[in-house]
């Protein structure tokens, strides 16, 4: 029987953002704290997203914030509502860490660096009492209710009178995000989508007769890891979405990746998958308008080649020269018209998305209905759930980061309430 000289206990299993924030709170609530990952160190996705510099969160003012969760911003919105992006600046401030806006409207540590952080984070926490175990693998419960976990000394149980699962979705899983969790929650009642690519790139593939095997071989090869840029992407969606903004992004052997591409991808996803092939078309000029460009491309062009005519008056070369061969024949090529729409919009047909498990993060997992309002599952009391394992997603650009953070602060202190 616990008593005031033992605080009761709870477990985390996962040591990614969410998981530490909830053992963070659990710990602010005097409770006993013990946090366990399959990996020897915690936060290992959280050190990859700072290697081009750890974007923490959004700038952007609520409730525009807030719809970049899509159909689930309304409950992210309530995780939000104890923990936005001003609640994280102001808690990385207290873990000493400065913070600044980018010029895009990203927040980022002054030093652009992930490590010292994490080093800070994870010393207050252990000045807190939160005790790490590594190298421990969660299996699931025993038939008495136990923890199951598999580590070097082999299998081992614990007890524990509420849980936190912060385990990731399945997107880069050598860093400990496998999926495995998600039969292990099915066989209790929960309710799990399956989980999918999201932040990810897109194959142009091949079509449902055959054809179409994606990039010519010479574009593919002379191409391939180049950025796209200035150009503006647009797709229309399966529920009447639409989606037009000018970036950037990456051509890949096999299709498309990068920023812009990320923020389209759940709608093109979802696309995919209802219609076998998501249509995107490219503005290459986005800078100017379609009068203008006919314009220029039916100017005299004399003895000059086509080609050197579009790089003098339309600074059209390299690769965006490239995908104008790749969609267009000879004679549509030719023609001013019918060059000029194509520059202003290019087509291109998009057939599967990348692999899961070299997306940025999943979609998918837990059902928010299968939890209450503390994210306790509502078939195994005491079970609370944080992070990637829910059923939502968001774009690249701190929104991500924010959520998952929020939604361990909301785990932790639905646990901890459920200890009384």
């Amino acid at each position: 029987m616990p008593t005031s000289e033992s605080p009761r206990r709870a477990v985390v299993i996962g040591g990614g953002p969410a998981g530490l924030m909830a053992a963070e709170r659990l710990a602010h609530a005097g409770l006993s704290v013990d946090l366990y990952d399959a990996m020897a160190s915690v936060g290992r996705k959280f050190l990859l997203a700072g290697k081009g510099g750890l974007n923490l969160t959004h700038s952007e003012a609520r409730p525009d914030f807030d719809s970049r969760f899509f159909e689930r911003q309304t409950q992210v919105g309530g995780w939000l509502d104890r923990f936005d992006g001003e609640a994280l600046r102001a808690w990385a401030q207290g873990l000493g860490v400065e913070t600044f806006v980018g010029t895009s409207g990203r927040v980022f540590p002054r030093d652009l660096k992930a490590a010292p952080m994490l080093r800070a984070w994870l010393s207050r926490l252990r000045a807190q009492g939160v005790r790490f175990h590594m190298r421990h693998r969660w299996l699931g419960w025993d038939a008495e209710g136990a923890l199951r976990f598999n580590s070097s000394e082999g299998e081992t149980t614990v007890n524990a009178e509420a849980v936190v699962l912060a385990l990731g979705g399945a997107s880069w899983p050598q860093l400990g995000s496998d999926g495995a969790w998600a039969p292990l929650l099915a066989e209790v009642g929960a309710t799990v989508s399956p989980l999918r690519a999201a932040n990810c790139g897109f194959d142009l593939g091949v079509t449902r007769d055959g054809a179409s095997p994606g990039w010519s071989p010479f574009f593919a090869e002379k191409f391939a890891g180049q950025p796209l840029k200035p150009v503006a992407l647009s797709a229309e969606g399966v529920d009447g979405r639409s989606f037009s903004r000018q970036g950037e992004f990456v051509v890949t052997a096999t299709g498309i990746e990068g920023s812009l591409v990320y923020a389209v991808s759940a709608l093109l996803r979802e696309k995919i998958e209802r219609d076998g092939e998501a249509l995107v078309h490219l503005d290459l000029l986005p800078g100017r308008d379609a009068a203008w460009v006919l314009e220029q491309v039916a100017h005299p062009r004399g003895s000059r080649s086509l080609s050197s005519h579009l790089k003098s008056r339309l600074n059209i070369e390299g690769l965006k020269a490239g995908l104008l061969h790749e969609v267009l024949t000879k004679d549509e090529y030719a023609d001013s018209a019918t060059l000029a729409r194509t520059l202003k919009a290019l087509p291109l047909r998009l057939r599967a998305a990348r692999p899961v498990a070299e997306a940025i993060s999943t979609a998918g997992g837990v059902t928010i209905e299968s939890l209450d309002e503390r994210l306790m599952l509502k078939t195994r009391p005491g079970v609370f759930v944080a992070g990637e394992m829910l059923d939502w997603e968001a774009p690249t650009g701190g929104y991500l980061l924010t959520a998952s953070m929020a939604s361990g602060l909301v785990a932790g202190e639905g646990a901890a309430a459920y200890l009384g």
